[in-house]
């Protein structure tokens, strides 16, 4: 993922810009690339801002978040289950697909951890608060 130049920067290729520099001139005088430039000042005139927009997925969505309480209930009901059990547990009842490693960060989110056990197993607990 890209970086977001800064605020100041911004402020100082639009304001050359501003003062009657092609957008082209201001990429060169301040090192950025010329799409940087042009874009910036598209930028300001749609909204009126220099700020970069947020990057990244918006947290809490996504397709296992329908089937939170499944999960969670699922887990604590039997802590010993498999991530493969659990995936194939939830395509059973739900119809939904999921990876057994997207399931295992789902619960991880969640407080999960997983503890092995000296038989070769594990078990899935809550972490404690504090």
């Amino acid at each position: 993922m890209g970086h977001c130049y800064s605020l100041d920067l911004r402020v100082r290729v639009a304001d050359f810009v501003e003062a009657g520099h092609s957008c082209r001139a201001a990429a060169r005088h301040f090192g950025v690339s010329d799409s940087c430039a042009i874009k910036l000042m598209q930028r300001q005139r749609h909204s009126g801002s220099l700020a970069p927009a947020r990057q990244g997925r918006p947290p809490g969505r996504g397709k296992l978040m329908a089937c939170e309480a499944f999960l969670i209930q699922t887990v604590e009901a039997e802590p010993a289950i498999t991530m493969p059990e659990l995936a194939a547990r939830l395509l059973d009842e739900h119809g939904i697909v999921a990876a057994p490693a997207m399931l295992s960060r789902f619960l991880c989110r969640r407080g999960f951890t997983y503890k092995k056990t000296p038989d070769g197993g594990g078990v899935r607990t809550r972490r404690r608060a504090g």
